[in-house]
């Protein structure tokens, strides 16, 4: 028995929806050439090949940074080389979905910088919008936003229940990040495992970037259009994210700028060069919106660019994505999504949400601090897997530190059911075990909408872990979508 066929006897499915094998411990049909090649593999030749997976990371300075106590280390995102491989016709209903749920949300962040309907209609409660942290009234209403598109792109987070069926988990419309690791994941995968390749029919990369940035020449001023020049705004080196930065703006041919490299002269943003001044007509910024401007956000900001906020109001430059948006992507706020679908749409939802408690009902709550230990208690304003409880897998002691935050301030947290998150193979440590796995999802609005083939799958690396964040262990796949001549039949 070769080796990655022994590996695999221990393997259990469990209770869990299991993205590559069956109930009976078969590999499902979109699965069984992959899974032919890897039992070609020695146990020598899998571990070979894994360490290469790791070092081909490091080679080439993919990390980020994981800040603890005001310190940054720097981590290499671990890689898994089993891929997650989604069907053409699952992934149809995928993409629909995500198309109608970034509609949605932009024409919601529309309205609530505007006409503010949905507020007076009482479908989202005045008081969620009004009272945000992240909802810029004062900044942004009168602006005649671009195209009206306030997200350009959206990396919309997804898991799959023990029945195998679709959640949404998270929106990120304010600065998604990941995209770098989506192709580089891809690139390792090729070079280390060309064999998967040999015989399968999978949706490729190479013009996908090339989607993004006509997105981003889609934005630029009326009078701009025939030589728009385009610049990715970063925060710097010392961004978490500054990888992805690089990247992209590698990828798509554009000036990599921090906010000392752009000045306002008139309300027009030039890029200081050594041939001199150079106007931009759009910023594709990742930094958050408190700091891109000293003169209309927080005055000790050394990120931002000042009098940038008056270029845009005047139309003199368009900013990606819009100044806002974590309105829009609060997690209080996600609960009424599908509401918002219904409003603006009026449709049902292709993908519906994870069900969610608004802590500030007392209803909600009391039921909530009663079942603590079964259920996910989420900070609305906190990502990456910080200020969270899982219930389950809790102590006491931290069960009792987040009843005590709850009830001083509930309309910070929200809960939901602990769902038991889809699974699939992880080779780490010279074995395979089930590890729960997400998949972010990249939508890119222009004058067009399209999403990107697969996207990025989060791997909880920790055994038993449900937390798939790279800042928390968690590590990346490669996702297939298969073209339809792929397939060869039903489970």
């Amino acid at each position: 028995m070769k080796g990655a066929a022994r590996l695999f006897k221990t393997y259990a499915t469990g209770a869990f929806f299991d993205e590559m094998f069956t109930p009976h411990g078969k590999p499902k049909s979109h699965y069984r050439k992959f899974f032919d090649v890897l039992q070609s593999f020695s146990t020598e030749e899998l571990r070979e090949k894994h360490e290469t997976a790791q070092l081909s990371f490091l080679r080439q300075g993919i990390t980020f940074t994981v800040y603890n106590n005001n310190v940054g280390t720097e981590r290499t995102m671990p890689f898994d080389f089993i891929p997650i491989i989604i069907p053409s016709e699952e992934w149809e209903v995928v993409e629909k979905g995500m198309i109608q749920r970034a509609e949605a949300l932009n024409q919601f962040l529309e309205d609530v910088y505007q006409d503010k309907r949905i507020l007076r209609d009482g479908i989202v409660p005045r008081r969620l919008v009004e009272e945000n942290p992240y909802y810029y009234d004062e900044q942004v209403k009168g602006i005649d936003i671009p195209l009206k598109n306030h997200i350009f792109l959206a990396g919309i987070d997804l898991i799959r229940d023990e029945n195998g069926k679709y959640h949404v988990l998270e929106d990120n419309l304010r600065n998604p990040s990941g995209l770098s690791y989506v192709y580089q994941n891809r690139y390792v995968m090729r070079q280390v495992y060309p064999e998967f390749f040999a015989s399968q029919s999978v949706h490729t990369l190479e013009h996908q970037l090339s989607h993004l940035h006509q997105a981003i020449l889609d934005h630029a001023p009326e009078s701009r259009k025939e030589k728009a020049f385009a610049v990715l705004l970063t925060p710097g080196m010392y961004n978490s994210a500054y990888y992805d930065h690089v990247f992209l703006a590698q990828q798509m041919g554009m000036d990599l700028v921090e906010g000392r490299d752009l000045i306002v002269k008139k309300n027009i943003v030039y890029m200081k060069s050594i041939r001199g001044l150079k106007r931009v007509d759009i910023i594709y910024r990742r930094i958050d919106d408190d700091y891109l401007d000293p003169e209309a956000f927080l005055a000790e900001s050394a990120l931002g660019v000042p009098g940038l906020l008056m270029a845009y109001r005047k139309g003199n430059v368009a900013i990606l994505n819009g100044i806002g948006n974590g309105v829009a992507d609060d997690k209080a706020i996600y609960a009424y999504v599908p509401d918002i679908i219904r409003y603006y749409l009026g449709e049902e939802p292709i993908i519906d949400n994870v069900k969610t408690y608004l802590l500030d009902n007392p209803e909600e709550r009391e039921w909530v601090l009663d079942h603590l230990n079964e259920l996910v208690v989420k900070n609305v304003g906190a990502s990456g897997g910080y200020d969270m409880l899982v219930g389950p897998h809790a102590s006491e002691k931290l069960i009792e530190e987040f009843r005590k935050k709850i009830i001083e301030t509930p309309h910070q947290y929200i809960a939901q059911p602990t769902i038991k998150l889809s699974r699939a193979p992880a080779y780490q440590g010279e074995a395979f075990y089930p590890c729960h796995v997400d998949l972010r999802v990249f939508v890119v609005r222009g004058v067009d909408t399209h999403v990107m083939p697969g996207g990025l799958s989060r791997v909880a690396l920790k055994e038993g872990s449900l937390v798939v964040n790279s800042s928390q262990g968690g590590g990346g796949k490669d996702t297939w979508v298969f073209k339809k001549r792929e397939e060869e039949g039903d489970d």
